[in-house]
């Protein structure tokens, strides 16, 4: 009966949405795209940003996002803060100091300058040759995310 209730519980737990959202590191994009082309999602963020904590406890946990993202894009969750080296697109980008203990990676400024500023939290989107092709700098719940998500799929197709 035990390992009856066991199964069971095993089974909801797979079946009510543990799903995962797989998340990768810059270094692994080349590699990606030479097995499968897609358009990279770059959820740019600090932990003192009370939008970005708010998008990965709630956005980012959303079941159909975590599908859509898993299943058709590559998805980068990355701290804007990062102070390790990152590799990408054939360049490194180093962690900046700008006062005594903050700083911002290269690769964050590359990515999520906006009209000159920098604003947390931000959505990059990149397509298969590491270009920009979009930037959001707001907070987006799960319903406004499917929607952008689902314009990049239609330019897939059209």
């Amino acid at each position: 009966m035990k390992k009856l209730i066991l199964i069971i519980f095993f089974i909801g737990i797979n079946s009510t949405g543990f799903a995962q959202l797989r998340s990768y590191s810059f270094e692994q994009i080349d590699s990606l795209q030479q097995i499968q082309k897609r358009k990279v999602i770059v959820f740019i963020h600090t932990d003192w940003c009370k939008y970005c904590q708010a998008m990965k406890n709630s956005t980012f946990k959303n079941k159909k996002i975590i599908e859509q993202l898993n299943n058709e894009f590559y998805f980068i969750d990355f701290h804007a803060e990062e102070k390790r080296t990152i590799r990408f697109n054939n360049r490194a980008f180093h962690y900046k100091p700008n006062g005594n203990s903050s700083g911002v990676n290269e690769l964050a400024i590359q990515l999520g300058t906006v009209n000159n500023q920098l604003t947390y939290p931000i959505i990059c989107v990149l397509n298969s040759e590491n270009e920009i092709i979009f930037q959001d700098t707001n907070y987006c719940n799960a319903k406004d995310l499917e929607l952008i998500l689902s314009k990049l799929k239609k330019q897939d197709k059209s």
